[in-house]
């Protein structure tokens, strides 16, 4: 999951999505790629990953028997931003449109829901780069996690604009604005 994350070396140059396709296809390594810019994803914390399988299992357990299907990391997903193809691998995603899973098991939707877990590394990337990423490409509600202050953001988008925000914060319960009922106490998820 992409806990750590660094510019991938490539001269400092944008590279196109084909060529991303390529470095990706040829290496063993995990990338995403946001405005021609690749990224190189490292293994993530303890405290990362714990809060992941925390957060996986009330998803798992609140969609269960649901048209919508929660998922985790490492699995690519590809968004258009100004007619522009992007590729992440989101920390958890909520599909609901299971339909776009094609013959090879890709997916090729759009998400509903994304949560990004931050990391020290990874901070200024899923707070503003992913923000704006999943703003402009139809991503209806963004969760971004901070493990240090033990707090939650979540974002409502609606047409391209932030419609609704929200900071949940340590023993609070974080209450998603389009799956009326999920709800996530905070407690759990950073004990």
């Amino acid at each position: 999951m992409a806990e750590e994350a660094e510019n991938y070396d490539w001269k400092n140059e944008r590279i196109s999505y084909q060529d991303f396709l390529k470095l990706s296809e040829e290496s063993e390594n995990r990338y995403e790629y946001i405005d021609g810019e690749v990224y190189l994803l490292a293994s993530p914390s303890y405290d990362h990953q714990n809060i992941i399988v925390e957060m996986l299992n009330m998803f798992y357990n609140w969609f269960k028997g649901k048209k919508c299907r929660p998922l985790t990391a490492p699995f690519d997903v590809t968004l258009t931003k100004n007619n522009e193809k992007n590729v992440v691998q989101p920390d958890i995603i909520v599909i609901c449109d299971t339909e776009n899973i094609n013959e090879k098991g890709r997916y090729t939707g759009t998400p509903t829901l994304v949560v990004e877990v931050l990391s020290e590394s990874t901070q200024k990337k899923d707070m503003l780069k992913k923000l704006n990423l999943y703003l402009y490409s139809g991503i209806e509600e963004y969760w971004i996690v901070n493990p240090w202050r033990q707090d939650v953001y979540t974002y409502r988008f609606v047409e391209q604009d932030i419609k609704e925000h929200c900071v949940y914060k340590k023993a609070e319960t974080v209450e998603s604005m389009i799956f009326e009922g999920l709800e996530i106490p905070l407690e759990q998820v950073f004990s």
